[in-house]
């Protein structure tokens, strides 16, 4: 069973992409962050003639979650991440598919800090926190999968000299994301790529793609029920380097049945 996620940057105007990486690759499962969609604009006919069933949690400008499905309906648990009511940005999405909990998340950027977006930011990450360990807890399987908006340490980018105030590299935002693995979530493609750790995100700045000056900030966190199944873990990279592509590539795991 192979879960994949990406930050598509827009679901509509990159459909070309999206649909070639599945017809090439074929994962089961997919969550979508950006969309950059709301459900009635979401494109499900053409997904699921691919044979894809979508579950969407949509938004018009920048957020916007989705959990792809191949040849089976995923079934909606929640719809946005609780612990604020008030909170309308729609960046979490939770569904059982195959008999796993698939939390798809699009953690906020948080930039500029410091200011009311970072601390946003980590205000969700402390609801993701709490919503985490409630997840552990029940022993299901589970997988949260999706842009974090984290670089976790200074292996994970190319180099850390332009991005020293950014929120992806704030030592409280780095904090926040180590304080998630210490409940047992396992952070696989780290894991399985100890020495050279693969980049799921290239700006559109500064030639950054043509330079492999990436980042890693798409994530895949499997609860320990989890972790003895996992066979493999990376990052479609080409998929970056299409005409037209989203500044991320999908990033994935490979599950035993």
């Amino acid at each position: 069973m192979r879960i994949a996620t990406f930050n598509v940057n827009n679901v509509v105007s990159r459909l070309p992409q999206l649909l070639a990486w599945l017809d090439v690759t074929r994962p089961d499962v997919v969550c979508l962050q950006e969309l950059k969609a709301t459900d009635a604009t979401f494109p499900r006919a053409e997904l699921l003639a691919s044979g894809y069933a979508s579950l969407v949690h949509g938004q018009k400008t920048w957020n916007g979650v989705a959990i792809l499905a191949r040849g089976t309906e995923p079934l909606e648990i929640r719809r946005g991440l609780p612990g604020d009511a008030a909170d309308k940005q729609a960046r979490y999405l939770e569904a059982a598919v195959g008999g796993i909990v698939i939390g798809c998340l699009y953690l906020p950027n948080g930039n500029p800090q410091p200011g009311p977006k970072f601390d946003y930011k980590l205000a969700w990450f402390a609801r993701l926190h709490r919503h985490a360990a409630s997840l552990m807890k029940t022993g299901h399987p589970v997988v949260l999968a999706g842009d974090y908006n984290v670089v976790p340490t200074d292996e994970d980018i190319y180099s850390t000299a332009s991005w020293k105030d950014n929120a992806l590299l704030h030592p409280l935002a780095r904090a926040a994301y180590r304080k998630l693995l210490k409940q047992g979530w396992s952070d696989v493609i780290r894991e399985l790529h100890p020495k050279q750790v693969p980049y799921t995100f290239w700006s559109y700045l500064r030639n950054r793609w043509a330079r492999d000056a990436g980042m890693r900030i798409d994530h895949l966190l499997v609860s320990s029920s989890v972790r003895p199944r996992v066979i493999a873990a990376g990052v479609d990279k080409a998929v970056r380097g299409m005409e037209g592509s989203s500044d991320h590539a999908p990033a994935w795991v490979e599950l035993a049945d």
